[in-house]
């Protein structure tokens, strides 16, 4: 059985759609969260999940050394065989990734490497794309640079606002994270020294 760590610091939808599709190799060791309000610990406490806050106060795009050495201990210490980034607005750094080498996914709304960063979805209206869509990656040091495992596209529709466009590049998330989720864990379970 792979366990699964979840980082996010939202809503939690992209959470709540590898709930609804749990992976049949998979369970759900530990979410944690670095936002205290955030939705994503509410959806794992109602499912029985053990969830978390991360408390940082020096920084506000990343994890200090030392917490995020916490936060890789409590990852270990559940068991965590993968860890998926929901939602999470840190950049991910040396600790977690000694870690969790080549085990640390996100999703990302755009075709990397084309529009990283915030706000992608805007960033595809204001450059005039046709296509944008989301990308599952592994995640390094950089702000999604990691290498591309699965992406998805969707159309950039004529009168296409910010809003509109979000929403569905969410829909399209809310299926290639699932399935991404489902393929790793199936290989982990096969092999847990897999090296991807």
């Amino acid at each position: 059985m792979v366990t699964l760590g979840i980082l996010g610091s939202g809503k939690g939808s992209n959470f709540a759609a590898v709930l609804r599709d749990p992976p049949r190799d998979a369970r759900f060791g530990i979410v944690l969260s670095d936002n205290p309000q955030a939705g994503i610990l509410s959806i794992a406490r109602e499912a029985g999940i053990p969830a978390d806050v991360i408390t940082e106060t020096r920084y506000r795009t990343r994890l200090s050394e030392d917490v995020e050495e916490a936060v890789a201990r409590r990852l270990a210490a559940a068991g965590v065989d993968l860890v998926v980034l929901a939602g999470y607005m840190r950049l991910v750094k040396s600790p977690l990734l000694r870690a969790f080498p080549r085990r640390i996914i996100n999703i990302h709304p755009s075709l990397l490497p084309a529009f990283p960063g915030l706000e992608a979805w805007q960033q595809a209206i204001d450059a005039g794309v046709a296509e944008t869509g989301c990308t599952v990656h592994f995640v390094d040091e950089g702000m999604d640079t990691g290498e591309i495992i699965a992406r998805a596209s969707v159309s950039v529709l004529p009168g296409d606002t910010p809003a509109s466009l979000h929403a569905r590049i969410q829909q399209a998330e809310h299926r290639l994270l699932p399935a991404v989720v489902a393929d790793l864990c199936g290989r982990i379970a096969d092999d847990p020294g897999v090296v991807f």
